[in-house]
């Protein structure tokens, strides 16, 4: 189908809103990536399978995406067709919780702590949705959402399936969506502990100050740009030399690394490597994807010259 004719088709359907030639710079968290072809976002379910099914038989270039915090989108944009599923509802029954995909992750912490149920304070603050936190399984403070799923809803492209928390195969920052990204997570069941609504509270402010002061809310940036390291997958050679102060539950920040090899102050155009933590990355103005992602490359090859280990983005490209 032409643009024009697969834009129309798109907008037939109820429920869908459709955007052409939209800048992807307001909607990834760098504030950074040039022109979608074609915007689209559903607000039901049923809306958003019949609206990727049209996409994805129209034979023009497809992706999902979700609030925009991990993505890096080129310069030069999408030449095909954004979709977003925008489903935000979020109900409780007891010790259990469901959420949309489209929901935000804050709005997922902020009703659990509300209703005294332990298990997602330790998020508090990550900005992004409860979808992308699902896919690449997100925490903070050694806690991560695998702990709390028990189902997935998601749609494959022929259907929608269920999988139980074993089925989504979750790893430190990886689940099966993220291996097959044809898949697309629609809703999610947790399972959480009766706690005490004020301790939880007082957590969760703690945290949030201490995330706001490192990442503060109006900085263009995805947080940490590089996943830490498992110490048991680590070379010998590399595990030994380590200091005990950079092992941390097993891990080994990446920060560590990018320390060694003078990451911290690095700049190019307004692409910044923040003064004060070696994994975060921003935009400090007028920042490009180009600038961007020559800073990401020129950190692994020198992690990768250094110690001969390679670092791994949690970040996702779009456009290039």
């Amino acid at each position: 189908m032409s643009l024009d004719e697969t834009c129309q088709r798109l907008a037939a359907i109820d429920r869908v809103a459709v955007q052409r030639d939209v800048p992807m710079s307001r909607y990834t968290r760098f504030g950074i990536g040039g022109p979608a072809d074609v915007f689209v976002d559903a607000d039901s379910e049923e809306a958003f399978v019949e609206a990727l099914n049209t996409a994805r038989t129209s034979g023009l270039l497809n992706v999902v995406i979700g609030d925009g915090t991990n993505l890096v989108v080129s310069d030069a944009g999408f030449r095909g067709i954004v979709l977003r599923l925008r489903s935000s509802r979020i109900t409780g029954e007891s010790t259990c919780l469901g959420a949309e995909c489209g929901a935000a992750l804050q709005a997922l912490v902020d009703f659990s702590v509300a209703r005294g149920l332990q298990g997602f304070e330790t998020m508090t603050g990550i900005p992004g949705s409860v979808g992308a936190a699902i896919y690449g399984n997100a925490g903070a403070y050694g806690h991560s959402m695998m702990e709390r799923i028990r189902s997935v809803r998601f749609y494959d492209g022929s259907g929608v399936r269920e999988f139980s928390n074993a089925e989504c195969e979750f790893r430190y920052r990886e689940s099966v969506f993220k291996r097959r990204r044809d898949w697309v997570i629609l809703r999610a069941e947790f399972r959480m502990e009766p706690g005490d609504a004020a301790a939880l509270t007082e957590t969760a402010i703690k945290i949030r100050e201490i995330r706001d002061k490192k990442y503060p809310p109006t900085m263009k940036c995805a947080g940490s740009i590089f996943k830490n390291l498992l110490l048991a997958d680590l070379p010998e050679r590399i595990a030994r030399g380590l200091p005990p102060t950079a092992i941390i539950e097993g891990k080994v920040p990446s920060a560590w690394f990018l320390e060694q090899v003078g990451a911290k102050g690095m700049r190019e155009g307004d692409i910044q490597v923040a003064a004060y933590h070696a994994n975060l990355i921003y935009n400090d103005g007028a920042g490009t994807a180009h600038d961007l992602v020559n800073v990401i490359a020129c950190l692994k090859a020198r992690v990768q010259e250094r110690f001969g280990i390679a670092i791994e983005e949690e970040v996702q490209y779009v456009g290039f």
